[in-house]
């Protein structure tokens, strides 16, 4: 979706990395050469057409938004500086008259080790870090001013299968499948109008795939938890980081308070706090506090069947909270409750006030909520689900 604002933050993401990589480049040939003036003039000629392809191609992969993503930014920076180079380089041979001999093409590309070595790693370090960041503040200074949606996403670790489990049996996870699930979630995401931006990725935490659990939106406030797993604390460092660059103002809870985003489900200006194994009652006071002030009241819920409240219920857009009757510990707390024919049914992830996104493991569920009127969305997330996972689970959206 070539929105205005993508297209200004890919413009100004290339210029900025063309621009380093260009002057990095001609600064280590000038180093290089024993601080000679001439240096400079010459690397900076010789590579000004590289430089040229290099802007067109990052801002074509950034208006296509693959700067969102830290995962995909190292590729973009990569092919695009050597798509540069070795484009400039048969533009160099052909302007001084040599054909395109397989001489001629061993050189090309034997110089991708040596005289364009420097110009492709400052290419995709710089992409990586000024590329990515400008992209991602250009997006949020539309997100708080603009329709704009924003959902933060987290990649799943290598060590996913190493996650924590609770209240269900153990199962093997496919990794392979994971990801792709994972990219299908996001595919769905960015398909409902929605800006996905990648939090760094950890291989050494299990369980950073679900990034709900490490922030609470209220509103323009980002509420930073203090997940009650010891093992999942970490998670929060990249989430505020993220936050941070996308100039969210930011609270936090702190110990001995523990509190996870998967307990806390808004309906509208009441907030229902799950108190369970993760989340305890400190915890539940500081937000209390904290919410108080951006206008919200917090309602605390008992949660001892399920692993966090949003795994038992969650709500439709019109405010109507659903859930497995199994799971819920006292349906009576909600002031409209609507049961679900089936676990995986009680997760809806809310897109617009017409469209939900849920797990397609729960059909009966999804054909209750068309004949209500809604537009369903469904993808396909059973490896998340072995670990007690499901669709909120896997974003915190910014509105």
């Amino acid at each position: 979706m070539f929105t205005p604002r993508r297209l200004i933050a890919a413009a100004l993401s290339a210029l900025a990395v063309t621009i380093i990589t260009q002057n990095v480049t001609g600064l280590a040939f000038f180093i290089g050469n024993n601080f000679e003036e001439a240096i400079l003039w010459q690397a900076g000629s010789f590579f000004i057409g590289a430089s040229v392809i290099f802007f067109i191609l990052v801002f074509l992969k950034g208006a296509f938004g693959f700067l969102a993503k830290r995962r995909y930014s190292w590729v973009v920076g990569l092919v695009s500086s050597v798509i540069a180079a070795v484009v400039n380089m048969f533009i160099q041979a052909a302007s001084q008259g040599a054909g395109f001999s397989a001489d001629v093409f061993a050189g090309v590309f034997a110089s991708l080790l040596g005289v364009n070595l420097i110009f492709v790693v400052a290419g995709t370090v710089s992409t990586v870090t000024a590329g990515t960041a400008i992209w991602r503040w250009v997006i949020a200074r539309g997100a708080t001013t603009a329709p704009t949606k924003v959902a933060l996403v987290r990649a799943p670790a290598s060590t996913l299968a190493d996650g924590l489990v609770t209240h269900i049996k153990r199962k093997k996870v496919d990794l392979e499948l994971a990801d792709q699930q994972w990219d299908a979630y996001v595919a769905a995401l960015n398909a409902a109008g929605w800006m996905t931006i990648e939090v760094e990725p950890r291989d050494d935490l299990a369980d950073s795939v679900f990034i709900e659990d490490t922030v609470v939106m209220l509103g323009k406030l980002a509420v930073i938890s203090n997940p009650g797993a010891d093992s999942r604390k970490p998670e929060i460092e990249a989430t505020e980081a993220t936050l941070r660059d996308l100039d969210v103002e930011i609270d936090r809870i702190v110990s001995p308070g523990a509190l996870d985003g998967g307990d806390v489900l808004k309906v509208g200006k009441t907030v229902y706090v799950g108190r369970g194994g993760r989340t305890n009652g400190e915890g539940i006071r500081q937000l209390r506090a904290i919410a108080a002030k951006q206008g919200y009241t917090v309602v605390a819920v008992p949660v001892t069947k399920a692993l966090h409240l949003k795994t038992a219920v969650t709500a439709l857009p019109d405010g109507t909270v659903i859930g497995y009757p199994p799971l819920v510990d006292d349906q009576g707390i909600f002031d409209r409750f609507l049961p679900v024919p089936e676990a995986h049914g009680t997760a809806v992830v809310v897109l617009a006030p017409d469209t939900v996104l849920m797990s397609s493991s729960a059909p009966k569920s999804a054909e209750l909520f068309r004949e209500l009127g809604y537009r369903v969305i469904t993808v396909d997330i059973s490896e998340f689900e072995k670990l007690e996972g499901c669709v909120t689970c896997l974003s915190v959206r910014l509105r």
